[in-house]
């Protein structure tokens, strides 16, 4: 049978245990047959309504954490677009038609993004499976030795769900701290002599994503000339915070006297092999000279810088591509090519949280990025740079940092 042919309807509503689709937020979608089943509820009661107004906490238990535990995880999967198994959870439950009346309910649950095209989180799938029965035939065992492995089952999870919340909340302290950090470095917005420029940063959504992705522009020696750049450090934190504010410098030292951006990279991939943590990273330089109106180019692994002409064409300055920094053991020089420019034209680099997306080919983000540009082209780059983020990141945030500048020229 080929897939054209799957009814995934009826799939869905026959799927064994209990399955609710929710919008990110956090109304239920669809419901499973097997969910109304067990939650004793009929399919109006559910679809379309949010999900702690059919299942409040019990307003009798003023120790009950079900409610909080369940929206936790349901927004850390929004916030990282990763699957999160819960802790066995208590969530008491009203029985139908006995207003006031809690059962006691015993919950295993898990909670899974689901995707669009674009990598943005449009649906949770919140899988539940109870185990108030498994609970209730333990208790019920001889001597009563069952109950007390139940209690310290029960006990046991609570307090790794407490170990995990206090570690994500570390984590998201180290966050604050490697963003804080890597704006630090970074250099403030400022004009290039007489030509105009815009930066911008955007860290990733959620507490453990941030990385090392980082911008520099430098005024060069000799005539009109200015060296632009943007890089990107694999990893996480603070660690990934500490290598971009190295590699940056060294690259901004070593533009100033290199020849061209070949021989910039050149010096710092060499760098980057004694830089613990530099596996692997990316970058792309630019020497633009405003008085030959020429820009020439080379890239270290790094999606290709975009050149967009007055006429709105989108040019992709990709003819001097190379390994990243460290991955290159081959001593010829790395390439580097030149291409002429008009006055009015633009000069964009960027990382790739720009233009990446999970399960996507690049070549459909770098197609929507000539897009927005050329659509935007009259704007100056302030604007231009707000617009190219507002139509190519996620609305809830991206999963990936993103550098962006943008150059008049």
């Amino acid at each position: 049978m080929s897939g054209a042919e799957i009814d995934y309807a009826t799939v869905f509503q026959n799927l064994p245990g209990m399955v609710a689709l929710l919008t990110p937020d956090l109304v239920y979608a669809d419901v499973n047959a097997e969910f109304l089943r067990m939650a004793g509820r009929r399919r109006e009661e559910v679809v379309g309504r949010y999900l702690f107004d059919v299942f409040p906490d019990n307003p009798d238990d003023p120790s009950a954490t079900g409610m909080r535990n369940l929206e936790c995880s349901l927004r850390r999967v929004l916030a990282t677009g990763e699957r999160d198994t819960m802790a066995l959870q208590r969530y008491d439950v009203q029985v139908p038609g006995r207003p006031g009346y809690w059962e006691e309910r015993y919950w295993s649950p898990v909670n899974v993004p689901l995707f669009d095209q674009d990598g943005k989180v449009v649906l949770l799938v919140h899988r539940v499976e109870e185990v108030t029965e498994l609970i209730r035939a333990r208790r019920a065992a001889v001597d009563g030795r069952a109950e007390v492995l139940e209690a310290e089952l029960y006990r046991r999870a609570g307090e790794l769900q407490q170990i995990n919340e206090r570690l994500r909340q570390a984590h998201s302290k180290e966050r604050e701290v490697a963003v804080a950090l890597q704006e630090a470095m970074l250099p403030a917005p400022r004009k290039l002599g007489r030509h105009r420029a815009a930066v911008r940063y955007r860290p990733a959504t959620g507490g453990l994503n941030v990385c090392g992705d980082w911008y520099d522009l430098v005024d060069l020696v000799g005539g009109d000339r200015v060296a632009v750049s943007v890089g990107d450090v694999v990893g996480h934190g603070l660690e990934a915070a500490c290598v971009m504010g190295q590699l940056r410098s060294a690259l901004t030292a070593a533009s100033r006297v290199a020849e061209g951006p070949a021989q910039a990279l050149d010096v710092l991939g060499r760098y980057a092999h004694v830089v613990d943590g530099a596996e692997s990273a990316t970058a792309v330089t630019a020497f633009v000279d405003f008085y030959r109106h020429t820009v020439t180019y080379s890239s270290a692994g790094h999606p290709p810088p975009a050149l967009l002409h007055p006429d709105g064409r989108v040019e992709f300055l990709d003819r001097a591509t190379d390994p990243p920094l460290d991955a290159r053991p081959d001593p010829r020089p790395r390439p580097q090519a030149v291409t002429a420019f008009d006055d009015g034209a633009t000069l964009v680099l960027y990382t790739d949280g720009l233009v990446e997306r999970r399960r996507e080919d690049i070549d459909i983000g770098l197609r929507r990025l000539a897009r927005s540009l050329s659509g935007n082209r009259e704007l100056e780059p302030e604007e231009l740079a707000d617009a190219v983020l507002g139509e190519l990141l996620p609305p809830d945030g991206a999963t990936d940092d993103t550098a962006l500048v943008v150059v008049r020229l």
